[in-house]
């Protein structure tokens, strides 16, 4: 391979919770879905335990989130950094790191026995890891949505939000929409209660069974994964809802911690018509995280929309 310099790694696993929690605190594009503490929230489900990994070269220190089945012997068991439907994995760094070294990771994880390992990295940095893999990786473009939040929160609403949006959000505060932000995990019912909501939209949408709609998404997000996020993450994790009179219109899961990812969205739209209810909640999170000094706000995959 043109230009490849061996680099010859040190690997602790899994990696030890302070050099962790000092590399989330220093990277500058470390999001929460990245923390240890959302491992132990995944982990606290029974299905998948730490297996994450601390690379060392010299005096630079390297740690890949990583999770592993659980139950099942090594040479049939998988590993992601993350699992599907729970967000991002990728490398923390105090300082960028380079091709070469991302390359060296790959051959690490090449020589583990997991039947397959899964890295959806934070979506800045997917160019680097696309450079680096190997050729036998198979690598799958996916898109996903970031707003900068440099400059602060009058900039980012004045040059980010459309025109249109601006209007929604100004039309939701002269309609004295209540909005109520928890990090006790309260919330979670009422948000829970709209997510079903919304799949039921989806499942008339796609002309799917309810039913099907419902059991494919209760599998995928069942009420005891957010119940336990909320538990682990703590202040990390705000739930917001807006309420149309009296009802909950809409409302989103976000986590803070490093940066921010708008982890899950869900409306009742036949309640928060034209009434710009998660438009307001999308801009207070936003203004949050600005106020928190957050650089970077990720919304997600967005398939290609």
């Amino acid at each position: 391979m043109r230009g490849f310099v061996p680099i010859d790694l040190k690997v602790t696993t899994p990696a030890p919770r302070d050099v962790w929690q000092m590399l989330m605190a220093s990277d500058a594009e470390a999001v929460p879905y990245q923390s240890p503490e959302w491992v132990d929230s995944l982990c606290a489900l029974g299905t998948h335990e730490d297996a994450s990994r601390l690379y060392e070269d010299g005096d630079r220190q390297i740690v890949l989130p990583l999770v592993r089945r659980r139950r099942l012997p090594t040479v049939l068991a998988t590993a992601a950094s993350m699992p599907s439907a729970w967000g991002m994995g990728g490398l923390l760094a105090s300082e960028p790191v380079g091709v070469d070294l991302v390359r060296a990771i790959f051959t690490d994880l090449a020589a583990l026995p997991y039947v397959r390992i899964r890295i959806r990295p934070n979506p800045r940095l997917g160019d680097l890891w696309a450079a680096a893999a190997p050729r036998n990786v198979l690598s799958t473009p996916r898109r996903a949505h970031v707003i900068d939040l440099e400059g602060g929160f009058d900039k980012v609403w004045t040059t980010r939000f459309t025109k249109e949006t601006r209007s929604r959000v100004r039309k939701a505060e002269k309609n004295d929409i209540r909005v109520e932000r928890d990090t006790t995990g309260r919330l979670v019912p009422v948000f829970y209660d709209l997510l079903r909501r919304s799949i039921d939209r989806w499942a008339r949408m796609q002309n799917e069974p309810r039913f099907m709609a419902r059991f494919r998404g209760g599998i995928r997000d069942p009420i005891r994964k957010f119940e336990t996020i909320a538990a682990g993450m703590g202040e990390a994790c705000r739930i917001w809802v807006a309420w149309v009179n009296g009802q909950p219109a809409a409302a989103s899961l976000v986590l803070q911690k490093g940066n921010v990812n708008d982890s899950r969205g869900a409306i009742d739209r036949e309640v928060a018509a034209n009434t710009g209810a998660n438009d307001l909640i999308q801009m207070l999170a936003i203004r949050e995280a600005c106020e928190a000094g957050c650089r970077y706000y990720h919304l997600g995959e967005t398939g290609n929309s």
